[in-house]
């Protein structure tokens, strides 16, 4: 099985049910964006199969666009979900995969069909080889990765989520892509149920919306402590912890050049500041922010506390235990 240190390319092959399966992938980064793709089949009596499938998907610098080499299909599902992680949060991934996103792959994929949704964790590289010792081992039991090539760094968390935005969209053929963090309690079945609606705008940016800076005047400053704009003018951007963007919106991204648009050290207000060039369509659901579970909720973090939940292992698990939380019935509000 793939590892995030082995880099192993494939000849390209053609399995016949290859949609919303584990996949190890490897982004390399290198004058040209390389992907490798290694994608586990079930055979029909259920076991997992490593079969190694080969995708190689070039981002020219040059020209900004997306190339596939081969005829190799993208998997499609309603959404693929992302959920950002670090070397440091081993036991907010293992809290997660003990309450809303089961730790096994039949379980995974229960999820998966029932909501249309694929979810994997989104992670970069570090020079610590013991960290990437213990990355290997969890990806060998888990299979629930996908691996960017790209320093995992806080400084470095916008380019770290153009690369999985363009990672994700070379692998899925969705409706949306969606970045979530590793540290909000999230309802995948309503999460579904909000993106599966139907909408008349293609180029939706989706999320708990708050205001944030209008970049109208070159005199402002950054003010880096505060992590705002001194200025009178603002803008709604979606909060970190959760947002989603339409397959539009992201085949946009995945046409820009690396350097074409200015990183900004929040990556929330990144992506925001690049919707303000794209004719997108913001839509604001307060249920993506709940402080505490709701029969509506969909995401549940500790706002404005906190950036997600004050003390996710912890909490995650408490929340877990809570009917409201885990057990109760989706509802559909016609808001």
């Amino acid at each position: 099985m793939p590892t995030p240190s082995s880099r192993k390319f494939f000849h390209a092959r053609h399995p016949s049910n290859i949609s919303r399966k584990s996949i190890a992938v490897t982004l390399c980064f290198a004058g040209l964006l390389l992907i490798g793709v290694a994608i586990l089949r079930r055979d029909v009596t259920g076991v997992y199969k490593c079969n190694p499938v080969s995708v190689s998907v070039v981002w020219d610098q040059s020209g900004g666009g997306l190339v596939s080499d081969g005829d190799q299909t993208r998997h499609k599902v309603m959404a693929f979900v992302g959920i950002q992680t670090g070397f440091a949060s081993a036991g907010r991934r293992r809290s997660l995969r003990n309450t809303w996103m089961p730790s096994d792959h039949l379980g995974l994929q229960r999820l998966e069909e029932s909501t249309g949704l694929a979810f994997r964790f989104v992670i970069g590289k570090t020079r610590d080889k013991s960290k990437m010792a213990e990355l290997k081992k969890e990806v060998e039991e888990y299979d629930d990765f996908l691996l960017l090539d790209i320093e995992e760094e806080y400084s470095k968390l916008p380019y770290k989520t153009l690369a999985f935005f363009k990672a994700a969209y070379a692998l899925f053929d969705s409706d949306f892509y969606v970045k979530a963090d590793d540290d909000i309690y999230l309802r995948p079945d309503r999460l579904s149920l909000l993106l599966a609606k139907e909408r008349h705008h293609t180029q939706t940016y989706l999320g708990c919306m708050k205001k944030g800076p209008v970049f109208t005047d070159p005199k402002l400053k950054w003010h880096e402590p505060l992590g705002y704009m001194l200025g009178k003018e603002y803008f709604l951007h979606a909060y970190g912890p959760i947002y989603a963007l339409s397959a539009d919106v992201v085949s946009s991204l995945v046409a820009l050049r690396n350097n074409s648009f200015r990183m900004f050290s929040n990556e929330d207000v990144t992506i925001g500041a690049w919707m303000l060039a794209m004719n997108v369509k913001h839509e604001n659901n307060r249920q993506l922010c709940q402080p505490e579970c709701t029969t509506t909720s969909i995401a549940v973090w500790d706002i404005p506390k906190c950036s997600g939940l004050c003390n996710p292992e912890k909490k995650m698990l408490e929340l877990h235990q809570m009917k409201i939380c885990a057990n109760s019935p989706t509802l559909v509000s016609d808001e």
